[in-house]
């Protein structure tokens, strides 16, 4: 069984990934690490984050495994992760590792921004997460600030809606649900509330 998972920055795609894959005992992998971990290569290396060679390169070096996830998920390497995503070549040249990770025995849980559309457009669940911005900028501040990070909620606001603009509108697999996707908005749900929304969905996908 593949379950895809998609939706904008802080909406929850993660979380709910995490414990869906936890759940029903599937590797889980979550994709924007491998954009975040290019980025962080670019920056090592001190080239310029829209160096498009350079940004391949990183990418096809990658490993799906030994991420400093901590140095990963800081705010300022989501901003970074962003610009590289947005590059076509970038993510052809991520789409093999992702799809062979989907390809496990059993199958997998994978969440993105284009899993449902892209890397696994034949997975058997697919979920759209959306939240409203202020939501969202609020579940980050709460993540920054039990990180000990320094954070304006403003920015963090305008950063959400840059990324949104950048994410949907870029040429490359944009941001948007699969036709056949399930949406489920967590602007009003706590973690357990849209894990079990989450959990129906994929057990009424069973079902049929």
């Amino acid at each position: 069984m593949i379950i895809a998972i998609d939706g904008p920055a802080a909406s929850g795609k993660g979380t709910l990934a995490r414990r869906l894959a936890a759940g029903y005992g599937l590797p889980h992998l979550d994709t924007g690490l491998l954009y975040r971990a290019t980025a962080a290569a670019l920056l090592d290396q001190d080239r310029d984050l829209r160096d498009v060679d350079a940004a391949v390169a990183a990418a096809r070096g990658l490993a799906l495994t030994d991420f400093d996830e901590e140095r990963l998920r800081r705010r300022e390497m989501g901003e970074a992760a962003s610009i590289v995503a947005a590059m076509g070549p970038v993510r052809e040249a991520l789409i093999a590792a992702q799809r062979n990770f989907a390809a496990r025995p059993g199958g997998a849980v994978l969440d993105g921004r284009d899993i449902g559309t892209v890397i696994c457009p034949a997975a058997d669940v697919k979920i759209f997460v959306v939240a409203s911005p202020e939501a969202r900028a609020q579940r980050r501040a709460l993540e920054l600030a039990a990180r000990g990070e320094k954070f304006d909620y403003a920015t963090i606001l305008n950063e959400i809606l840059r990324r949104d603009a950048r994410d949907s509108e870029r040429s490359a697999a944009p941001l948007r649900p699969a036709p056949d996707a399930v949406l489920l908005d967590t602007t009003r749900l706590n973690i357990e509330a849209a894990f079990e929304a989450a959990r129906r969905i994929v057990e009424e996908k069973i079902r049929r």
